[in-house]
């Protein structure tokens, strides 16, 4: 089974923070991987793999410790299955897009 924590984290702006943030986590016991999503105006989302449920304190220290904030935790257990089915809708209103040929 797979766990995907998403952190919302405010005041990341570039690739410095980006690394700040991901070597920081990545020092946390049990995370397999950090993946970052800048967002311009609002909290970026922040992934964190591991394979069981990590406890949200050392995230939040790790993230204190690069400097920035975490403003919310969403946690997804089995989070293969979890990401696709929250994917589904997206993909379903895709294949009904009509397609208009000039």
């Amino acid at each position: 089974m797979t766990t995907v924590t998403k952190l919302a984290v405010t005041g990341m702006t570039c690739g410095h923070c980006v690394s700040a943030v991901t070597n920081e986590l990545r020092s946390v016991p049990d995370v397999q991987d950090v993946s970052v999503e800048l967002r311009v105006g609002d909290a970026s989302l922040v992934r964190v793999i591991s394979k069981l449920p990590l406890a949200e304190a050392p995230l939040r220290d790790a993230v204190d410790e690069a400097g920035y904030e975490v403003t919310d935790v969403d946690v997804l257990e089995n989070a293969v299955a979890a990401e696709s089915a929250a994917q589904a809708p997206g993909r379903q209103a895709h294949r009904m897009l009509p397609v208009i040929s000039s």
